[in-house]
């Protein structure tokens, strides 16, 4: 198992979160990156090679223009002002303010390009979204020349980042990024699985018209669980993408029993549609303990979910998503890549 990082993942330190009316610090944090890597050393992962630098034209052909150039520029702008806080979004476009012109003033475009006001711009987010970025790809690429899996340990996460909105700590979306960079080397389709408690509404946004990316997501119900607007399971892909998104909201309280009856459905629905790649959003929030989740994996689950994962038979790379029970984060992340060996050594 390749293990990419990039310390510079962990140049971004937000220190606001809108959580319960209240400004807090955030549930995604540095840390994490610290703990998994931690988690892996102690399961026997002891090899870590840095990224290389793949610049910014990966990123432009899944993400729009305009909105990379905000983000690159946000907290200067916001600084200019003379703020002393983080940047955070307040008023937004609405059903009955539809905002056809993006506003010049910072303000306004950080309402045009947020999906909310739960995740922060601050010094750093932008190089560490690049940085993040450069470790899927790096891992891909290892993926694609090798055949072996590996593990991007990015950091921010992706999956909510949409096609330009920002969200849920995500701003480019490493897995969109991944998968348009396997179709532009050659591969004709590629499954992207994600196994994160909360919808990856981003992924299924940037490819829901297209059919050479199948999504398919495990996730909490929208209709009690975040992001709430996205992820039912009528949605199943428009136009040519038209039944290349398969969505399986499930309950809070969702045990070991239903999510890995669900997974299967989902690996066989990846087969059927002929995939040459996985790529797994991997997001270890679907455990018990997590503090903003509520679903019922214990940490043996997650040894499970690497061995049914290997069974897919196909070249996988994982990359991380969400996860913030931080003290068991790094037990559970191992505890996938772990499972997914032992699973492809059996299949051997």
């Amino acid at each position: 198992m390749r293990i990419v990082h990039s310390e510079t993942t962990k140049a971004r330190r937000a220190r606001t979160e809108l959580d319960g009316g209240q400004l807090v610090p955030p549930w995604e944090c540095p840390e994490r990156v610290d703990m998994i890597l931690a988690g892996l050393r102690q399961a026997g992962f002891t090899e870590v090679v840095a990224p290389a630098e793949h610049g910014l034209a990966p990123v432009l052909a899944v993400h729009d223009a305009y909105y990379v150039e905000f983000l690159a520029s946000c907290w200067d702008d916001w600084r200019a002002l003379g703020r002393e806080g983080e940047a955070i979004a307040w008023i937004w476009p609405t059903r009955t303010m539809p905002g056809r012109r993006i506003p010049r003033c910072v303000d306004g475009r950080l309402g045009h390009y947020a999906l909310g006001a739960d995740t922060a711009i601050c010094a750093g987010t932008f190089e560490a979204a690049m940085a993040s970025k450069d470790v899927a790809l790096s891992a891909l690429a290892h993926v694609l020349t090798d055949g072996g899996p590996a593990f991007g340990l990015c950091r921010p996460p992706g999956h909510h980042a949409a096609v330009d909105q920002f969200g849920g700590y995500c701003f480019f979306n490493n897995a969109a990024v991944a998968a348009q960079r396997a179709l532009e080397s050659g591969l004709s389709r590629v499954a992207i699985l994600d196994v994160d408690f909360h919808h990856g509404n981003g992924t299924q946004q940037i490819f829901e018209a297209r059919s050479d990316v199948l999504f398919v997501s495990i996730h909490g119900d929208p209709m009690t669980c975040f992001p709430y607007f996205m992820g039912h399971a009528d949605e199943v892909g428009e136009g040519d993408g038209a039944g290349y998104t398969v969505n399986y909201p499930l309950p809070e309280g969702t045990g070991a029993e239903v999510w890995f009856h669900v997974l299967e459905a989902a690996k066989a629905r990846i087969a059927e549609a002929g995939c040459e790649l996985l790529i797994v959003s991997l997001g270890v929030d679907t455990f018990e303990g997590d503090p903003i989740s509520a679903f019922r994996l214990a940490g043996d689950d997650f040894l499970e979910m690497g061995r049914r994962l290997a069974g897919a038979g196909l070249p996988t790379l994982f990359l991380m998503e969400g996860g913030y029970a931080v003290a068991e984060i790094g037990t559970n992340v191992a505890n996938v890549l772990t499972g997914f060996e032992q699973g492809s050594a059996g299949a051997k």
